[in-house]
């Protein structure tokens, strides 16, 4: 009888997730374009990115942001692929403070190729992407048939409407 022979390890498919990326705030790297830059090779696997883009900011911050995103290809689910961009913003110099501070690296989850997910204060797709064309507009521009897994909307379609003029009151 021969010994049996191992089988090899299972890999775990890849997901593919879209990720924001924004900084305003000079860090070790230099302006917010070049962390974006920086965070960009940080994150690894990543498979398209968008050009990055300036856009105002919300909230209290008086500076403008530096935008960006990128598809990345990970087995990690998105608990974990959290736990690595948190990690990755700390490497970067962001530390706790005031919501929509200025900072050196912001770094989200928008959306992964599971569909949605929530769990431990995680929900994807991101709660607010549907409304901020600084990361509708560079996502359209890499997966424009990607659909909301919520609304079933296009992400070109999403665009299009958060861009569309309001009518006045």
């Amino acid at each position: 009888m021969s010994p049996a022979t191992p089988l090899p390890p299972i890999a775990q498919a890849a997901t593919t997730y879209a990720i924001a990326l924004g900084s305003n705030r000079r860090g070790r790297h230099g302006s917010p374009e070049r962390e974006i830059a920086a965070a960009l090779e940080t994150l690894g696997a990543v498979v398209a990115r968008s050009p990055t883009v300036a856009s105002a900011p919300l909230g209290p911050s008086n500076r403008r942001y530096a935008n960006a995103v990128a598809l990345i290809e990970t087995p990690e689910d998105p608990a974990a692929l959290l736990v690595r961009l948190k990690r990755i913003e700390r490497a970067f110099g962001r530390r706790p403070g005031r919501r929509w501070g200025s900072r050196v690296l912001d770094l989200d989850i928008v959306l992964w190729s599971g569909g949605a997910w929530s769990s431990r204060g995680l929900t994807v797709p991101h709660a607010a992407f549907r409304t901020r064309s600084f990361v509708l507009t560079p996502l359209a521009g890499l997966i424009p048939q990607w659909r909301d897994p919520l609304t079933g909307r296009t992400i070109r379609q999403l665009a299009q409407s958060v861009d569309r003029k309001r009518p006045r009151d």
